[in-house]
């Protein structure tokens, strides 16, 4: 659902003073949030209109690092700005901050205030557009998982992210009474998302010690998108204040599972009845849900980037650690890239078990959206389910190894240079190839430790 503040009871929580502070953010190309925070009168005086960011937010790197080699922005063009626009419908209460309300932003161009293509919020939009021009809507949900760590976020920056103690000692997978011993910061993280208006349906404890997932109700694409790059923000939020350390990294270490974002989709008509379903096929698959599919695994390769973006998510590819290698269909299997799940009901959906949780929702859906759609548009045909165990398929489609393939078949996809628009796949092929170059300058503990007595 949206947020859950108008804009008219905003005012009056003004007036009274229970509301001083409006965070005002657009997401960056991580899915960071960026931003401003107003004086609230300030906000429900103009500022609620239009405000201001540098464009050099969509260009750089995890280090806010000034990338050079963009088109859209640079020291040559004079990194000017772009327009944020609240997009007041997203505004809502943060019950874990005082005082505050918060709102997402459309990202406009300075000059004729038209979307920036290479937004992250925008790229969903366009193809959520397409989408509502064949008469459809993307249903979505993205299952988060995250590691937690009894040390807070100064400690372990100050030891060099070394002796890092998970929250808990073993694996806590549907462990009730583990995830009892961390409660206060999971419960606070629950009850602060439902209180910005996310509607959190679990948490839960996941396959490694001191790993969790949360869970946030199906909604349409655009919706689930926006909840998503909340929840990661207050799930560190809150978790800083009880002096514990969060990581959404996919994978932090190589004895540990990695953490994954799985997406569910499914295509719904715009009067709310449930596309993929039909009582009259296998599995309750409807032909549209067939198609869709087949575009999700003629094009998997080419949208791996948008859901696993970085050098760290492929060392989450890994055989028998319930992350997939293969790019192939199966119902209700999890050694799989795409998975069935509500085979048979009004619910049957796929879930991309591929992306991490270091993806960028909006980027991820999107690229979903795009391949699902060329399926449809080009009639294909779905290959045979796989039957059996998913890691033993030496021949089948794998998801590629390393951000360099990604990258390349990003770089070369002909489907989302038509979807997205060349100017934007060179703006994230350029994003792949600097997370590559700065990798590849970096001296690692793994080479110290192997090669400093030895070599």
């Amino acid at each position: 659902m949206p947020g859950n503040l108008a804009f008219d009871e905003l005012k009056l929580l003004v007036e009274t003073g229970e509301i001083d502070t409006v965070i005002a953010a657009q997401t960056d190309m991580q899915g960071r949030l960026a931003g401003k925070r107003f004086h609230a009168r300030h906000f429900i005086d103009s500022a609620w209109q239009e405000t201001h960011s540098c464009d050099y937010l969509l260009a750089t790197d995890m280090e806010m690092a000034t990338v050079q080699g963009y088109r859209a922005t640079s020291w040559e063009k004079g990194y000017g700005d772009h327009v944020m626009r609240p997009d007041l419908s997203t505004l809502r209460r943060v019950p874990w901050l005082e005082g505050t309300a918060l709102v997402l932003c459309d990202v406009l161009d300075h000059h004729d205030h038209q979307p920036v293509p290479h937004s992250p919020r925008a790229i969903l939009q366009r193809q959520v557009a397409r989408l509502e021009a064949m008469g459809f809507r993307a249903m979505v949900a993205t299952e988060l998982e995250f590691y937690m760590f009894r040390e807070s976020f100064d400690d372990l920056r100050n030891t060099g992210y070394r002796g890092m103690t998970t929250i808990s000692p073993y694996n806590e997978d549907y462990h009730v009474f583990q995830t009892t011993r961390e409660e206060d910061v999971m419960r606070a993280i629950r009850n602060g998302l439902y209180g910005a208006g996310i509607p959190v349906e679990n948490s839960k404890g996941e396959a490694d010690a001191g790993q969790e997932e949360i869970n946030v109700h199906y909604s349409d694409a655009l919706d689930t998108a926006d909840n998503h790059v909340i929840t990661k923000n207050a799930v560190k939020e809150i978790a800083f204040q009880q002096g514990r350390a969060i990581t959404f990294l996919a994978k932090w270490h190589h004895d540990h599972a990695g953490s994954s974002s799985h997406l569910h989709q499914s295509l719904w008509t715009l009067d709310g009845a449930p596309a993929f379903a039909s009582d009259a096929h296998e599995h309750g698959m409807s032909p549209l849900m067939r198609q869709y599919m087949a575009g999700l695994l003629k094009h998997a390769n080419e949208g791996t980037f948008f859901l696993a973006p970085y050098v760290n998510s492929y060392k989450r590819f890994a055989d028998d650690m319930f992350a997939p290698t293969r790019a192939i269909w199966s119902v209700d299997n999890r050694t799989v890239g795409y998975r069935v799940a509500g085979a048979s009901t009004d619910a049957v959906r796929v879930e991309c078990r591929v992306g991490g949780s270091d993806l960028n929702p909006y980027l991820a859906i999107a690229s979903q959206i795009a391949a699902g759609i060329a399926g449809i548009e080009a009639g294909l045909e779905l290959e045979a389910e796989f039957r059996g165990n998913g890691y033993a398929a030496r021949r089948a489609r794998r998801i590629p190894k390393t951000l360099g393939d990604a990258a390349r078949a990003l770089k070369r996809s002909g489907m989302l240079r038509a979807a997205f628009g060349d100017e934007v796949i060179d703006h994230y092929a350029r994003a792949a190839a600097w997370e590559i170059e700065a990798f590849d300058r970096a001296v690692t503990d793994y080479e110290v430790n192997r090669g400093f007595e030895r070599a």
